[in-house]
């Protein structure tokens, strides 16, 4: 299509050029000049080209009588676009002295002041250099203000002054005028600050402004939340906030295993219950099976029964195998808890399964294994390395490392096909 554009340009051009031309030699005109005796005769055509001619010779005539005085203007353009270009590499590579010392010389000429002061400021911040990041602000802001206002705010968030940050933002964020970095400065300094209402306002904007990307924003979001329910005073602040949360946000496992947790020390043991049990029923969760174990409640007993159904879906989840061994602890079944335990370190050892053990074997009057087991519980809290345990101390003399299950399964519970 373009090809054809073309064409049909310079056809149009042609037929305009020779009417044009046909139209002036029918009559070219006259022009006299005279001046002190002197007469000029010409055609009005040729008097127009000359003209453009000596315009064009004037203009190359300037050019070249200037070129010799602006030779220093473009020196400095060339090195102050050179010292921007190396105080942004220098920037990413960590050498934040040599980009505030080049970017500040590069900040000189007028069209680079802006962006070179701003990234001045941040290298100076990445040095801990507050006060001097500070200044390179205060001039920045004469230049990009709203970028310099984001910036300051980053830098005293950075120093510890999450409330002159939050002080800061929040005007233009009360009048929805924050750029998108803004926004997020502002979810991060009133988070910071303690004040999880401002922070849960600002997700909204933040969310539409595009700044993050979807995982990014799902886990700052969560962490939002996660503080807003922790900070809950008591149960009734706790289920007023839970109630008008948008039923999204109320769907993240570590959301709802930090309400479940923060429900069930105010005693609202079988809300936390529901939500648990809800969420697991949408969608598979290890968090939130282990939270499941650990809350308190007079019918542990159906609890088991629910959570040793799950195995036939999930048979090697380690998460469910220590849920398991917990709860058979806490009913005093030790004979039960520690195949559950011991399948669940052969698969993924960590702390709480060694400790949960160390129970087991206290249970069962056994005091060297419960020690052995929390000390590999420490160990494991550490980065040691743990110390085994003595095959005489294990069911049918050896751990039992093989998964107990053949198929495999995904989250949903639904078989995986073999390839």
């Amino acid at each position: 299509m373009k090809v054809w554009r073309w064409i049909l340009a310079l056809v149009i051009v042609s037929a305009l050029a020779a009417f044009g031309w046909h139209w002036v030699t029918e009559d070219p005109g006259y022009m006299l000049i005279r001046f002190r005796g002197i007469n000029v005769q010409t055609s009005l055509l040729a008097a127009v080209f000359i003209l453009l001619l000596a315009w064009a010779v004037l203009g190359v005539a300037w050019r070249v009588v200037r070129w010799p005085f602006g030779a220093f203007s473009r020196r400095h353009r060339r090195l102050s676009r050179q010292r921007l270009a190396d105080g942004l590499v220098a920037l990413m590579e960590g050498r934040h002295g040599d980009a505030e010392r080049d970017l500040h010389r590069a900040s000189r000429l007028d069209a680079l002041r802006g962006p070179a002061l701003l990234a001045a400021a941040e290298a100076a911040s990445r040095r801990g250099e507050h006060v001097r990041a500070l200044e390179a602000l205060n001039q920045a802001s004469q230049v990009a203000p709203r970028a310099a206002r984001v910036l300051r705010a980053r830098v005293l968030r950075r120093d510890g002054k999450s409330a002159e940050a939050l002080a800061l933002l929040t005007p233009e964020g009360d009048s929805g005028n924050l750029s998108p970095g803004g926004w997020r400065e502002l979810v991060l300094a009133a988070l910071a600050a303690g004040d999880t209402r401002r922070a849960r306002s600002a997700l909204e904007p933040l969310q539409k402004s595009g700044v993050m990307s979807a995982r990014a924003y799902s886990a700052l979001e969560t962490q939002v939340l996660v503080a807003s329910i922790q900070a809950a005073g008591d149960g009734a602040v706790l289920n007023t906030l839970w109630s008008q949360l948008p039923k999204a946000q109320r769907r993240a496992p570590a959301v709802i295993d930090a309400y479940a947790r923060k429900a069930a020390s105010y005693g609202l043991v079988l809300p936390a219950m529901d939500e648990v049990e809800s969420a697991l029923r949408r969608e598979w969760s290890p968090q939130l099976v282990e939270t499941y174990g650990l809350l308190a409640g007079d019918d542990l007993e159906a609890r088991m029964r629910r959570a040793e159904g799950w195995l036939d879906a999930h048979p090697n989840d380690p998460s469910l195998l220590l849920t398991l061994g917990r709860m058979s602890v806490r009913l005093n079944l030790w004979a039960k808890a520690r195949p559950y335990l011991e399948r669940s370190l052969a698969l993924a050892p960590n702390a709480s399964a060694w400790e949960a053990l160390g129970d087991t074997y206290t249970g069962l009057g056994d005091a060297a294994l419960a020690q052995r087991c929390y000390r590999n519980a420490i160990a494991l809290v550490r980065g040691d390395v743990t110390e085994p345990l003595p095959e005489g101390g294990l069911v049918g003399g050896r751990l039992d490392t093989r998964p107990i299950a053949i198929e495999e399964r995904d989250v949903h519970g639904v078989p995986r096909l073999k390839e």
